[in-house]
């Protein structure tokens, strides 16, 4: 199972893109931090990031979706993005726990245990593809009940992804503002390009 990283600012336009790709035939995992944050609102958190057990709650989750054997496509998907190439035994995340890093770091909190051990596991295990997207930010930011940052602060955010990215030895593949079908093409085209050999 090849599984790639999409990352990026708050507002980027993941929610946009990763659809995308999943009609494209890609078993897309979800972001566990936007679950967690509608999980604890339902229960009448209304800022569950405030509270440091936060990074912990987002670990376990990632945790639990890499140990399923795979996410089924969306159904009716299945076509080969580039040529005749296949997205099958393809896995594409939304954030990972290197983002989680980023966030503790971006939030001035210290690392949990259970995020520092996971970390440590997806890195010695090469969980990941040593290439991430990232996709560039729009322009603006479109509030939300999980998004509440500020452009400016969406732009420091967004530093210290390719910071701990960087850091932990991850090629940064930029992917920038443009309609969504160009975006997820690019996507596409980058992944086929590193699954054909030689």
């Amino acid at each position: 199972m090849q599984r790639y990283v999409v990352t990026g600012a708050p507002g980027a336009g993941k929610t946009s893109v990763l659809p995308e790709l999943r009609a494209r035939g890609f078993a897309v995992v979800d972001e566990a931090a936007t679950d967690v944050i509608a999980r604890e609102q339902q229960r009448g958190i209304d800022e569950p990031w405030r509270d440091e057990g936060f990074l912990a709650l987002i670990t376990q989750l990632q945790r639990e979706r890499l140990g399923l054997p795979g996410i089924p496509p969306a159904p009716g998907s299945g076509s080969a993005p580039v040529g005749g190439w296949s997205a099958a035994g393809v896995q594409v995340h939304d954030r990972s726990v290197l983002c989680t890093l980023a966030l503790a770091r971006f939030l001035g909190y210290p690392v949990p245990p259970v995020l520092a051990e996971e970390a440590g596991r997806v890195l010695r295990e090469r969980v990941f593809e040593p290439a991430v997207f990232l996709l560039r930010p729009l322009g603006f930011i479109e509030a939300t009940a999980a998004r509440r940052i500020s452009y400016a602060d969406a732009l420091v955010f967004e530093k210290v992804h390719e910071d701990v990215y960087a850091e932990h030895g991850y090629e940064l593949i930029e992917i920038p503002p443009a309609p969504v079908a160009e975006r997820a093409a690019l996507i596409c085209a980058h992944i086929a390009a590193r699954a054909q050999p030689g």
